[in-house]
């Protein structure tokens, strides 16, 4: 009796057991099952991020090589730095972001405005503002760029504005520049033209804005103008007497030959004074008459007989 219920037991904690470690085993069979899911859902997850990332990559890639050169512009195409080819016109480009790029340049019409002292022949002190229009060669950018780059305008129009007007500022006389700033403004033209020409920059046109001298000049400027207008007006009025007392010589000239001629006539002929009378008499004879006194142009036309 006592090893059957030695052996029952024996059993009963075998089952026990058996039963406990199986359903050990089947909580962890389903844990991994549950950890490989959410695995797979991991790496389903990161695939799907990698796709996404690599479409983004492709997509920027090609974005970045692509340029477009919009109107009143030229294209610099530069190859690890170095400039390739001739300017490109407008229009779209592809290119390799990694070893090339496409430089814009605008080739448009700039406006520059100088503002700068110089002095004249006669050593005034003047200060000018300067306007000045310039485009680029649109087929020649790609050599400023390559020599000279993005900022010519500091590195050559406002030089060369400054030494061009200075020379030819210094040729003028301050008084005289007042009254020529048109020949002045031709010849700043013409030298700057000249000067920015063979860095493939074209002038289109230069103003002379203002000029401003001293307080001080510009009222002795003033005051010559006004004694040369009061000079013309005086000559002017000279000439004006002198014309006057001419005209006055010519008619004393006329009417003493006419004179002459008038005696000359009367002497000869009798019956002219009698003429010259009547001309002058106003038709009325005279209210009292007297003795033997004449009557007027009667008389004179009886004796005539």
């Amino acid at each position: 009796m006592f090893y059957e219920n030695l052996r029952n037991n024996v059993l009963d904690l075998c089952s026990f057991n058996f039963n406990y470690i199986r359903g050990r085993v089947m909580v962890r069979v389903a844990k991994i099952n549950r950890d490989n899911e959410d695995l797979g859902a991991v790496t389903s997850k990161k695939s799907n991020y990698k796709f996404w990332l690599l479409g983004i990559i492709v997509c920027c890639f090609a974005y970045s090589s692509i340029k477009v050169i919009d109107t009143g512009y030229r294209g610099i195409k530069t190859r690890f730095g170095k400039v390739i080819g001739e300017a490109l016109p407008e229009g779209i480009y592809v290119y390799n972001p990694i070893t090339t790029d496409i430089h814009m340049m605008d080739t448009k019409v700039q406006k520059y405005t100088v503002k700068m002292a110089t002095y004249t022949k006669d050593v005034q002190q003047a200060e000018l503002l300067i306007s000045v229009n310039t485009s680029l060669v649109p087929s020649k950018v790609h050599l400023l760029f390559q020599n000279v780059g993005f900022d010519y305008g500091y590195k050559i129009i406002a030089p060369q504005v400054s030494a061009a007007v200075k020379d030819t500022i210094g040729k003028w006389e301050a008084d005289v520049l007042v009254s020529n700033r048109e020949k002045a403004t031709s010849e700043i033209y013409d030298s700057l033209k000249e000067a920015v020409l063979p860095y493939n920059i074209d002038v289109q046109s230069v103003i002379i804005e203002n000029i401003d001298y001293s307080a001080q000049f510009e009222r002795a400027i003033e005051q010559k103008q006004i004694a040369t207008q009061d000079a013309i007006r005086a000559k002017n009025r000279t000439k004006q007497v002198e014309e006057e007392a001419n005209q006055k010589v010519l008619a004393a000239k006329a009417e003493a030959e006419s004179m002459r001629i008038r005696s000359q006539a009367l002497s000869q002929n009798q019956n002219l004074v009698a003429y010259e009378a009547v001309q002058k008499w106003d038709g009325r004879l005279p209210v009292n008459m007297y003795g033997s006194a004449p009557i007027p142009f009667i008389d004179g036309a009886l004796s005539g007989r």
